[in-house]
């Protein structure tokens, strides 16, 4: 079979390998992998950004859905010719989050899914939604939980609220459709005129191109009588933080859950006093969270926007389409 492996950080380092099928131990499954979504935390292991003392050569890439093509001993969960999708945190089923789950999630330091096959936890797989195919079921562990956790989990929006996300990456445009089912008013910002028109497409109540508006977070609050938004989905990180704090009522909350203007950086803690903010770090979801997505995603009948479709041999064409910000929605990789 084939399989990318990271020989030495950045996207050049990717090499597509021959290697031997690997073999499910206990409580495994093999699944043939049909299809591949990216998510910026790929690119930044990728970069050597996420984790610089990863041990090389490396399978990158923390979601993907495919077939199950074999069980090892004591599985029960799933059975051969299943049609399953990756859960992002293997070890996290149910309940309040436990550092050590972290060393389950896909991708590094767990399984990468960059692979014609993969062994993974049986844990680690959920069944595809109702009528989504490979690509489609592809695009829901890390991007679409994400979102759900940002507005369900810690945000706790309710019908009438407003949420301000930004951006028009996979989470954001997640974020902005389950939004909009679940009866909130969006507000949406982009550099593009032209993503801000298939936002408004989407259902965003407004948009806001922070190129041309770079107080953005005074157009917010133009937008709500001076008062804000109750959620922010803060996908960007330290260099956005502060206008998202400025932008959120007080009282109100911030999914925190991007690094697209770094990990790390200067924040105006008195902001947050002062308006009794409640700022939440996201790290995606359980898989109980997961069964409740996928139950809303096939009561609404919810689709995925994929925006770029690319064949398994141009998985490096890809990472750099995600590089360049070029996309709107999700990048798939399919066999």
């Amino acid at each position: 079979m084939r399989a990318y492996h990271l020989t030495s950080f950045g996207i050049e380092g990717l090499r597509l390998v021959e290697t031997p099928v690997p073999q499910p131990g206990p409580g495994e499954i093999l699944v043939d992998v049909q299809a591949l979504s990216l998510n910026y935390r790929d690119l930044l292991v990728i970069q050597g950004a996420y984790n610089p003392k990863l041990t090389l050569p490396a399978v990158p890439v923390s979601d993907g859905a495919g077939v199950v093509a074999a069980v090892g001993p004591d599985v029960s969960r799933v059975r051969v010719g299943d049609r399953v999708m990756s859960h992002f945190v293997a070890d996290w089923q149910d309940g309040p989050y436990r550092h050590e789950y972290l060393g389950t999630a896909l991708g590094t330091p767990g399984p990468g899914l960059a692979a014609e096959q993969v062994v993974l936890p049986e844990t680690a797989v959920l069944p595809l939604p109702k009528g989504y195919d490979y690509a489609q079921a592809a695009t829901l562990p890390i991007a679409a939980l994400t979102a759900w956790s940002a507005l369900v989990t810690v945000g706790q929006a309710e019908a009438g609220q407003t949420v301000l996300t930004l951006g028009t990456g996979g989470v954001a445009i997640f974020a902005l459709q389950l939004a909009r089912l679940m009866e909130l008013n969006v507000i949406i910002t982009s550099r593009s005129d032209a993503k801000l028109a298939r936002c408004r497409e989407l259902g965003a109540t407004h948009t806001i191109n922070y190129a041309t508006r770079t107080d953005w977070d005074q157009a917010v609050l133009e937008l709500t009588g001076g008062v804000g938004v109750d959620l922010t989905v803060e996908t960007a990180g330290p260099g956005t933080l502060d206008q998202s704090m400025k932008a959120t009522r007080a009282g109100g909350r911030i999914a925190l859950l991007g690094a697209l203007t770094g990990r790390c950086g200067a924040v105006t803690t008195g902001l947050i006093l002062m308006k009794r903010l409640n700022i939440h770090g996201i790290m995606v979801d359980s898989r109980r969270a997961f069964e409740d997505l996928v139950r809303f995603v096939e009561r609404w009948n919810l689709r995925p926007v994929i925006d770029r479709r690319y064949a398994f041999d141009q998985l490096p064409e890809a990472l750099r389409c995600m590089e360049a910000g070029e996309h709107f929605g999700k990048i798939v990789v399919t066999r």
